[in-house]
């Protein structure tokens, strides 16, 4: 007798018009909403190649440009100018300019995630979505430009891991320190074309916000994608948000996994990822008192309200060290309007940080916080890869927007519990 289906299973067998998928097989699924930014307008070119003349669904894409905005060089305003002008000819509704903010905090705000469905970004962080409910994940421009097309695309069944995590968080721990303990754990490669599905009363207890960060965070392990099971707190979120009505999927009760790993929070602590990769990761105390030049907060690993909220409890009343930028990068202009308006933000701006406009800024070093030779980082980003954020003589830790906070004030990479009643 045949097990069940894991929520991945599930999804691509109804997007692929089957009663059942198994591990391995080749599926040609329905795909439910795709997104692309900046690189939309290479995907654009492809599309021009194939010689359709129209989009398959103009409702079902969603562009947005965030990672160069404003264009940072002639080049990137070129590509900007180039998905403008395809949105206007196709007559794509759902548009997001320079003003809005990072395509994986936008996207879910305007109810484009929706839980039991398949979504497709060209960008590899397009796991996010999975902390609604959705089986979402990274592809290439040209096959993007063949969903934009067509609808559809081939895609491999993947293996399934079930992580199952209980305890409640201590003091000073955080999602974020979750996903790094995971990822430290099973390394860059160890969930290699697998469905991460996250369970457990931790996860139960988490916002939407700390789920977005586990299944953000989760293709630094090689996760093709990363889903928790949608419930009560992401039907709340979705309401007044949600484009259209939606299934959710839930696995069976019998359903198989690959692999199965449990976690206890309750005894986690403050997490870094040292340089250069995501998974040499070490308690944060083991790298205590590690001089800064820089540290930031914000990207669409840890850019919500709550994370802001997060550092700016640590930095109420205080000062930042002479010798750090404290660079915020809100996650959305939904998110910077709502700091501003309960006080968040004026608490960062006395501290002496530099706030920026909503978008991807210095996580992938392209004109905002770019590091010279010799300078060190903090950051509550999801990649630390060498010259990721400007010289490669840089170095990037990897940490929750608590560290980043205390290390900003300290001039060095600080545990945060100090600052926290």
């Amino acid at each position: 007798m045949p097990k069940g289906m894991t929520i991945a299973e599930a999804i691509l067998a109804r997007a692929g018009g089957k009663a059942r998928v198994e591990p391995g097989e080749i599926v040609d699924a329905k795909v439910d909403r795709a997104m692309s930014h900046d690189n939309g307008a290479l995907v654009a070119k492809h599309f021009a190649e194939i010689g359709v003349e129209k989009v398959w669904d103009k409702d079902r894409i969603v562009l947005l440009m965030d990672h160069r905005v404003p264009a940072n060089d002639i080049k990137t305003a070129e590509g900007h100018k180039k998905i403008r002008e395809f949105v206007a000819k196709q007559g794509i509704p759902n548009f997001f300019d320079i003003k809005e903010g990072i395509c994986h905090q936008v996207f879910p705000e305007h109810g484009y995630a929706l839980p039991g469905q398949l979504i497709v970004g060209t960008d590899s962080h397009t796991t996010t979505y999975g902390a609604v409910g959705a089986m979402s994940t990274g592809i290439g421009a040209t096959e993007m430009a063949g969903v934009w097309a067509t609808g559809s695309l081939w895609l491999m069944v993947p293996k399934s891991f079930k992580f199952n995590v209980k305890g409640k968080f201590p003091k000073g721990a955080y999602p974020k320190d979750l996903i790094l303990k995971i990822i430290g754990d099973l390394k860059a490669d160890g969930a290699d074309y697998a469905s991460c599905e996250f369970y457990g009363p931790a996860i139960d207890a988490m916002t939407v916000g700390g789920r977005m960060t586990i299944c953000n965070m989760s293709m630094e392990m090689g996760a093709k994608s990363a889903i928790c099971p949608p419930d009560k707190k992401v039907f709340d979120y979705l309401k007044g948000r949600a484009k259209g009505k939606y299934e959710p999927v839930y696995a069976a009760k019998d359903a198989a996994y690959e692999k199965t790993f449990d976690y206890d929070v309750s005894a986690l602590e403050p997490m870094v990822a040292a340089p250069h990769t995501v998974d040499n990761v070490k308690p944060l105390k083991d790298v205590a008192g590690t001089k800064i030049n820089q540290a930031i907060i914000g990207s669409c690993t840890n850019g919500r309200l709550e994370d802001l909220k997060e550092g700016a409890a640590i930095l109420k009343g205080k000062t930042i060290y002479k010798d750090v930028r404290l660079i915020v990068a809100p996650a959305s202009r939904e998110v910077l309007l709502a700091a501003m308006k309960d006080g968040t933000m004026d608490i960062y701006v006395r501290a002496g940080a530099v706030v920026i406009n909503p978008g991807c800024g210095p996580c992938l070093g392209a004109h905002e916080g770019i590091m010279a030779a010799g300078e060190r980082c903090i950051s509550s980003t999801n990649r630390n890869f060498k010259g990721r954020m400007g010289d490669p003589a840089s170095e990037v830790y990897l940490a929750s927007p608590a560290a980043v906070a205390a290390s900003a004030l300290e001039g060095a990479i600080a545990d945060p519990r100090g600052y926290l009643k």
